[in-house]
């Protein structure tokens, strides 16, 4: 019997909406050309995540052959992949990721450059269990990015992103804990007021957390991204017309990094991780740590300075570093990003 001749898939317009249809983004390796006009354009093909502050990143580390090192943030292996070359073949670098669903595409594309178990051990876990990764000999270098991957951002699957409709999810693991959309219906209105001043500094908590709990009231559900998003605008009318559309932009994406945090407990993680950095780390080892907002950077720079009067740190960063402005302009989700360094005593 004659096969039947299957016509290839047309890319669906310059710009497709969906992004199941964004194949040539979504395999880079095959459509590298395409990839790098997207990214040349200032912005982040979908699937992918751009690795932020790199060069600065392993000018601090100065990474050499031989040496152990962990990233607590695998994510797309943009800055493993550098620090793995670094070590030229000679050395370990310990990995953890959260993620079920990225972490093992990661391992798998770093294999295929060479970066195998021998020099490359990838643990799903959080990063707050870094003593239980740590081997005997302890980390050289060590970097936490705790920016969340555009992989994740960018798939409406995974409930982050209230561009396109999706399930109101937000875990950076979905098969642990409980989805936003069950987190959000235990809070009371003044619990969700605390999560959104606390974890983004929403000007508007108030007025959000009111018509959130309104809502539920009216015994309606809040299930997926734009329902959530809807309720946001809504609740935000009374703002004048010239600057509506920008501020409700905003308190969404505020509202929705304030559920992401609350979700995973992020600032828990931080906090744990943060604590035990001390003991994993070798004299002279060195420490970078990227964090995209004020909550994070504060708990950073506390637990820097105070481990710097315990003696335990022998340097830190008195200023922080930000990216450059020509990064800012090829990868705009670099903006917020904040890099603090460290060196162990």
């Amino acid at each position: 019997m004659e096969q039947q001749h299957k016509r290839r898939e047309r890319y669906k317009g310059t710009h497709p909406r969906r992004f199941q249809d964004k194949y040539k983004e979504l395999d880079p390796q095959k459509y590298q050309s395409d990839v790098e006009k997207i990214i040349q354009k200032g912005k982040t093909p979908a699937g992918m995540h751009i690795p932020i502050m790199v060069e600065e990143i392993l000018s601090f580390l100065d990474i050499r052959p031989g040496q152990t090192g962990f990233d607590a943030t695998l994510g797309y292996g943009g800055h493993s992949s550098r620090m793995l070359e670094k070590l030229e073949g000679n050395g370990h670098l310990y990995a953890t990721d959260v993620d079920p669903i990225e972490s093992e595409k990661t391992k798998a594309r770093l294999a295929e450059k060479g970066f195998g178990p021998e020099i490359l051990t990838v643990c799903r876990t959080n990063f707050a269990n870094v003593d239980k990764v740590a081997p005997p000999e302890k980390f050289d270098f060590l970097l936490a990015d705790l920016g969340v991957s555009s992989m994740q951002i960018d798939n409406p699957e995974r409930g982050f992103t209230f561009k396109s409709d999706g399930p109101l999810d937000l875990r950076l693991d979905p098969t642990s804990g409980i989805p936003a959309s069950e987190r959000l219906r235990e809070l009371s209105k003044d619990e969700i007021v605390g999560m959104l001043v606390e974890n983004s500094d929403e000007p508007h908590a108030e007025q959000i957390a009111r018509a959130i709990v309104g809502t539920y009231k009216k015994k309606q559900k809040i299930e997926t991204t734009q329902q959530l998003a809807a309720i946001i605008k809504s609740s935000l009318s009374f703002l004048p017309a010239a600057d509506r559309d920008n501020e409700i932009k905003k308190s969404c994406q505020r509202t929705f990094q304030a559920l992401r945090i609350d979700v995973n407990s992020e600032f828990e993680v931080l906090y744990e991780f943060l604590e035990k950095l001390p003991d994993v780390m070798k004299s002279g080892g060195r420490i970078a740590i990227l964090t995209f907002h004020s909550g994070e950077d504060r708990l950073v720079k506390k637990a820097f300075k105070q481990f710097r009067r315990m003696g335990l740190f022998s340097e830190i960063c008195d200023d922080v570093m930000r990216p450059t402005p020509e990064e800012c302009f090829r990868n705009s989700r670099a903006r917020s990003a904040k890099l603090r360094w460290a060196v162990r005593a």
